[in-house]
């Protein structure tokens, strides 16, 4: 079968977010930004503000200015308050916030806490938030959603039969993949899902950006980002930059009414299948990323979670 042509646009990897929003108006737009406090999540808010967005910064520890949302996205009432407290439409989700754990770390649930916060969570907040997005939709003509992913998906597919690590011995770069390739299969379900509400999601890798995400690093996932650097798979961006791609994937025309993409370097990136491909295509995204068979069984795995804990039926 042969590839569609992967959607493009104008800028690259050393453009920042500024230069994607220039001359970009964005007076009217609601947006909430998850992971906001710092880092590519707050350039991202920034920019947005800066384009005339009224942007809602959704963070663990509210220490910063602006509109501010407390947000655990370990917690379920956490996110439950944050949901219920919502007002009105809502016309871009950013699930940015991220973690990175050194080791073994378990939420109250017993749910591995990467794929918990990473993936759970958001998925939590973004289908609690739905009905706003669709009348954020009805208002603009579409509302979007940009999920966050990172190079690190290429490690693992989702391990449907040991999802929160009770079978096998724990590894945190595995965790970490896993719920990067769990952000890239949410944007796909959900696109279709939700496409006919005038909803698109897209998942995004930032690049290599030295953030606070880094802080809880072992010495071998150190090593592992070094030797990925050295590969040439990637290099060191400024948050400026790699808040870019967010930014595109928010505002960038070429991705109206379209979803279930994956970005990198601002472009969408070249499906690869296997090690060969993947020499040719290093900022590639993985087939399981993208697999809407998978798509489908994560959310509807992710759902069967949450009202587990929830003690909802149906």
């Amino acid at each position: 079968m042969a590839r569609r042509e992967l959607i493009t646009t104008p800028f690259t990897a050393s453009s920042t977010a500024d230069d994607v929003l220039k001359g970009v108006d964005l007076r009217g737009v609601r947006a909430i930004v998850t992971g906001a406090s710092s880092g590519i999540g707050a350039e991202t808010a920034r920019a947005l503000a800066a384009a005339g967005a009224e942007v809602t910064l959704a963070v663990r520890n509210p220490h910063t200015t602006g509109r501010v949302a407390t947000l655990d996205l370990a917690d379920r009432a956490s996110v439950r308050r944050f949901v219920e407290s919502w007002d009105g439409p809502l016309h871009l989700l950013v699930n940015n916030a991220g973690l990175v754990t050194g080791g073994l770390e378990r939420t109250r649930e017993g749910w591995e806490l990467q794929f918990a916060t990473n993936h759970l969570g958001h998925f939590a907040l973004t289908t609690g938030l739905h009905d706003a997005l669709a009348r954020g939709a009805v208002e603009r003509g579409e509302a979007r959603i940009v999920v966050l992913s990172s190079t690190a998906h290429m490690r693992s597919g989702v391990d449907f039969d040991d999802l929160q690590f009770v079978r096998r011995p724990y590894d945190p770069q595995l965790a970490y993949a896993r719920s990067k390739t769990a952000n890239s299969l949410f944007a796909v379900e959900a696109t279709r899902r939700w496409q006919r509400d005038g909803i698109f999601a897209n998942a995004v890798n930032p690049g290599g950006v030295a953030t606070g995400l880094q802080r809880n690093f072992t010495t071998a996932q150190r090593e592992s980002l070094a030797a990925a650097e050295a590969a040439g798979v990637f290099s060191y961006k400024t948050v400026a930059q790699g808040a870019a791609t967010s930014i595109v994937a928010a505002v960038a025309p070429e991705l109206a009414h379209t979803g279930g993409h994956y970005l990198d370097d601002a472009q969408e990136a070249y499906t690869v299948g296997n090690d060969a491909e993947l020499a040719d295509h290093p900022h590639g995204v993985k087939e399981w990323a993208l697999d809407p068979v998978l798509a489908e069984r994560l959310w509807t795995a992710s759902a069967e979670l949450l009202r587990a804990r929830d003690g909802e039926t149906g």
